[in-house]
């Protein structure tokens, strides 16, 4: 997992998504993912790369996923997806902004809009 944290906007909607927000790019961080965690903060984030689909096993808290293809643009969100459950395969998906449960709806954030982000 790259230690550098990223600022992720929701460029249709003129919102931060989240502030601070980790990549996961090799395997082995991808499989952890928020793993161990006891929550995700507020204005925290995991952006999977790459990523169609997830599961919550073993996570102790419900989040947001936000599925976006190679050009950020959302084409995928689960709303506060529950510990034990499953994602189904995203088709067009990408990659995966994981989020605190709430934040996409908090954002207004929906399928189809433009996403960036950029290193702090």
């Amino acid at each position: 997992m790259k230690d550098a944290l990223y600022h992720f906007r929701n460029t249709t909607r003129g919102t931060s998504i989240a502030d601070q927000a980790k990549i996961a790019e090799s395997f082995c961080s991808r499989l952890k993912g928020l793993l161990g965690t006891a929550e995700l903060p507020a204005g925290c984030g995991l952006f999977i790369v790459p990523c169609n689909s997830i599961h919550m096993f073993g996570m102790k808290y419900a989040i947001d996923a936000v599925f976006v293809d190679k050009k950020l643009v959302v084409v995928g969100i689960l709303h506060s997806i529950a510990p034990g459950k499953m994602s189904s395969i995203i088709p067009k998906a990408h990659s995966c902004l994981e989020l605190p449960a709430g934040r996409a709806r908090d954002t207004n954030t929906e399928i189809g809009d433009q996403l960036e982000y950029a290193a702090q």
